[in-house]
């Protein structure tokens, strides 16, 4: 009995230190749960507090590295949730912070910038052609009514010349160079028409060296008081003599420069010729000289859409000459004003056609005319101290073109222009005083850049007194070659 009960008694004893220890040993393990959850809190805190000082930190100026920046966060049930964007996965809510975004918006605001742009265009062409009658040779290949014979056969012993040339091809640049102050416009174009001491020259001469930035431009380019958009889609190099045409130096102002919507005024670069006429051989005469003490002042005024406008511009001039020979008795100094108005209109229809339209009127504005003598022309005057004085001779000019488009290949342009000067009775009497000019084509562009055709074209010329006409027909052949080259793009402009 003895026994059983020693036995029994440590049985117990055995059961109850086993109870104990598994007991123990259980309140260890929660007791490192508990605290293994209390530093994931405070980690988890720590994380947060992180997470929202990087999200009202600025965002970088440049981007780092392209490799996405995470921070991947668990929630415990019952705390907040951060106010950033966040993704679900089947644990839980995961929010996510990157700087992707700061990428993102550095990129579209590198996207949105603008940057320079380069434009390189122009046209080979050759010309050829045959002209039934005779005209300047220094003027061979244009229609120039003012450049026909004065008198019979004064260029040639007869009529019919053969002509050829590359003359009317173009080279231009066209940049655009942003700025605090908005785009810097520029344009630099040449051709190879020779004129003045070069007429009849295949040689270069500067057509456009102009710059622009915001309302002001400056340089040499088309004069305010000219309307390019009335030039004709002819083979011709000249083009209608009745209409204002002009590349002038000037300083320029353009508080409104839309498209067809513009308001331009402008001081030019003066210039004049005089006719002394049936008195040149004077010996009072030869210490005249002319003298422009002030710029020409032009202005424009257009409005229109895209394809038609109405345009209305006009010029002012002072004209002065001194005798550098005067004496009490005799000064032939003095000055003149020139004057003129311009109105023109391009009216389009169909899908490509267009009725260019001008008329232009003034006194002493011939400087600006297409094809035209010259400015001022002496008068007498009755006063024995000043016995001649310099008129302004007036001016009338007018065009009327219609370009018309078959189809996608084939080109028609057809029309006629007229200039008219009312001379003075000390001009010689086969000075210029009416010039006519007329044409009509049949175009063709085989290919994308590419045109060639033929054109009929007619000149007539009227002496002021003596009653002597002459009238030259032409026959024109030519072919184009355009090329067009842009680098960079636009960043938000012949």
């Amino acid at each position: 009995m003895r026994v059983r009960a020693f036995g029994l008694s440590c049985t117990l004893l055995i059961g109850s230190c086993y109870v104990a220890f598994a007991q123990s040993e259980q309140s260890q393990q929660l007791n490192d749960k508990v605290q293994q959850l209390e530093q994931e809190t405070r980690e988890l805190k720590a994380r947060i507090a992180a997470l929202e000082q990087t999200q009202t930190a600025p965002l970088p100026q440049a981007p780092q590295p392209k490799v996405m920046n995470t921070i991947l966060v668990e929630p415990v049930p019952g705390s907040p949730k951060p106010a950033q964007p966040s993704t679900s996965a089947s644990s839980g809510e995961q929010t996510i912070l990157t700087v992707a975004q700061a990428e993102s918006s550095s990129q579209t605001e590198q996207k949105t910038e603008k940057k320079p742009t380069m434009d390189i265009y122009g046209f080979a062409q050759l010309d050829m052609g045959y002209d039934f009658g005779q005209n300047d040779p220094a003027w061979f290949d244009v229609m120039r009514p003012t450049k026909l014979p004065s008198f019979p056969n004064e260029f040639a012993g007869r009529d019919g010349v053969f002509y050829s040339g590359v003359r009317q091809t173009r080279f231009g640049v066209k940049n655009t160079f942003p700025t605090d102050y908005g785009d810097v416009k520029t344009i630099f174009e040449f051709e190879l028409f020779g004129v003045g001491v070069d007429a009849g020259q295949t040689t270069f001469r500067l057509r456009h060296a102009w710059g622009e930035l915001g309302q002001f431009g400056a340089g040499q380019t088309w004069s305010p008081f000219m309307d390019p958009d009335v030039f004709p889609n002819s083979l011709e190099y000249w083009g209608p003599n009745g209409m204002v045409f002009f590349r002038n130096v000037q300083l320029r102002w353009q508080p409104i420069n839309n498209g067809n919507k513009q308001l331009y005024f402008a001081l030019e670069r003066p210039g004049a010729s005089a006719d002394l006429g049936s008195i040149a051989d004077r010996v009072q005469l030869q210490g005249v000289r002319g003298r422009f003490p002030a710029p020409d002042l032009s202005a424009r005024l257009r409005w229109g859409g895209e394809r038609s406008h109405v345009q209305i511009a006009g010029i002012g001039r002072y004209i002065a000459w001194d005798d550098v020979n005067r004496t009490a008795l005799l000064d032939l100094s003095g000055h003149t004003w020139g004057w003129g108005v311009n109105a023109s209109a391009n009216l389009a229809f169909a899908k490509k056609d267009v009725i260019r339209l001008s008329v232009t009127y003034g006194h002493g504005i011939e400087n600006y005319m297409n094809d035209a003598p010259v400015d001022v022309a002496p008068i007498v005057t009755g006063n024995p101290r000043v016995p001649i004085d310099g008129r302004p001779l007036p001016v009338f000019g007018m065009v009327a073109f219609l370009d018309h488009y078959w189809n996608e290949r084939w080109s028609s342009t057809m029309g006629y222009s007229m200039l008219k000067i009312d001379n003075v009775p000390l001009q010689t009497a086969n000075s210029f005083h009416r010039g006519e000019y007329g044409l009509g084509n049949l175009l063709f562009y085989p290919a994308k850049n590419v045109m060639t055709g033929a054109e009929f074209q007619w000149g007539r010329r009227d002496n002021f007194a003596d009653g002597f006409s002459y009238d030259d027909y032409r026959i024109q052949v030519s072919a184009r070659y355009n090329f067009d080259f842009k680098l960079g793009k636009p960043g938000g402009e012949k």
